[in-house]
């Protein structure tokens, strides 16, 4: 089976995680996708415990269907055969700084002159202009410095470091992939291709939806605990009499019916979204002290017999087993060679057609760079000369 996008093939030149992950989705849904590595400096993901046989279990899932080749970009013969690759895959992901693919003669001018189809793709952290362009960061410094951060957690606490990479994957690796499947497009109707310049703060401070809209056109500016989804209304988490935590999200009137219903206090119903934050406080420690009377499994058996936007929170390992994830099929057998096939998570897009099967596991630095330089043309002397001169790994 082919997938939708088995008519794009890309290099893609990215570590860590917003590239990755990207190229991660791209593959799943058919694209080629060649992972160009450097054999000496190793991605870090690589190595990232925990480890699996081996493997880590991150490089595994982040690399799962690519290939990989592993080439010493300094040198001209590896810059070399890139360009002879750009002939053919004619969609190239970076996520150098600015200026780095440049300076190794692999920019978008020196490869756009190869393949004026190329569509190339630059994720980076605050993106190809601006006076921080130039500046390291990570995941958490985008989020403070787009003001993610400044209401999101607890007044009496501050900021929380969030459990996965909001910049990295909402910001980077999904806006990354919007950004190219236009610039597709684009080229279907014009032939030609372009530059797509994603930086990770851009696309996070974009998902200020609505504070960043009332904000702008209003002058409400967001603090913590004083919107009506950030904790500044009941909508929030209730501790259970066993420390566990349920989730409360009814906002609309017959929701929230359901809900007070349920724990006991029908009358609690009309006082809903209260426009007065000392009300709603109130509301949070009448609905919090009715939480804390029951176990968390007693809970969860009185809201699954209810529509009431009320769930109970799930670790992980209970999460991966909910019926709900089963029934979509987000779980899946990923072959691995000579082993026992790894358990990952699934391509989350559904299509009626259909996906291929994961083909294979994250492969080694340098798995595939003799198979492809023969689909290049080389010859095994050659190939050999140039693994001798630590050109290729």
């Amino acid at each position: 089976m082919k997938g939708p996008l088995s008519s794009l093939k890309v290099l893609d030149f990215s570590t860590l995680l917003p590239g990755p992950f990207a190229s991660l989705l791209l593959a799943d849904m058919g694209a080629e996708v060649l992972r160009i590595e450097s054999p000496t400096r190793i991605d870090l993901v690589r190595v990232l415990p925990p480890h699996d046989e081996g493997v880590s279990a991150s490089h595994a899932y982040l690399n799962r269907n690519k290939r990989g080749m592993a080439l010493d970009l300094k040198q001209p013969a590896a810059v070399e055969m890139v360009k002879q690759l750009v002939a053919d895959y004619d969609i190239v992901l970076e996520q150098f700084r600015p200026g780095v693919m440049e300076r190794l003669g692999l920019g978008y001018a020196a490869l756009k002159a190869i393949n004026p189809r190329l569509i190339y793709v630059s994720i980076t952290g605050y993106g190809q202009t601006g006076p921080y362009k130039d500046r390291a960061g990570h995941d958490i410094n985008y989020l403070a410095l787009t003001g993610v951060a400044s209401y999101t957690g607890r007044r009496d606490t501050g900021p929380l470091p969030l459990g996965i990479q909001a910049a990295d994957i909402a910001g980077g690796s999904l806006h990354g992939v919007m950004g190219l499947l236009a610039a597709v497009i684009q080229r279907q109707v014009t032939g030609e291709g372009q530059y797509v310049d994603v930086s990770m703060s851009d696309c996070a401070f974009s998902l200020h939806a609505m504070a960043g809209a009332g904000f702008l056109a209003c002058g409400v500016e967001p603090e913590m605990e004083n919107q009506a989804l950030n904790g500044g209304s009941f909508y929030d988490y209730y501790r259970t009499r066993d420390g566990r935590w349920f989730s409360v999200g009814s906002l609309e009137p017959q929701f929230m019916q359901q809900l007070c219903a349920a724990i006991g206090r029908p009358e609690l119903a009309s006082r809903g979204l209260s426009p007065k934050p000392e009300e709603q406080q109130a509301l949070k420690r009448e609905i919090q002290l009715e939480f804390e009377k029951r176990d968390f499994a007693d809970w969860r058996e009185v809201f699954a017999a209810l529509d009431a936007c009320v769930e109970p929170l799930l670790g992980l390992a209970e999460a991966a087993e909910h019926p709900q994830m089963l029934a979509r099929e987000m779980l899946v057998e990923v072959p691995r060679v000579g082993k026992t096939p790894q358990r990952q998570i699934a391509c989350p897009i559904k299509f009626s057609s259909g996906l291929p099967a994961p083909r294979h596991i994250g492969a080694p630095v340098g798995a595939h760079t003799a198979e492809v330089l023969l689909e290049l043309g080389y010859s095994a002397e050659q190939i050999a000369e140039l693994r001798a001169g630590k050109v290729i790994t």
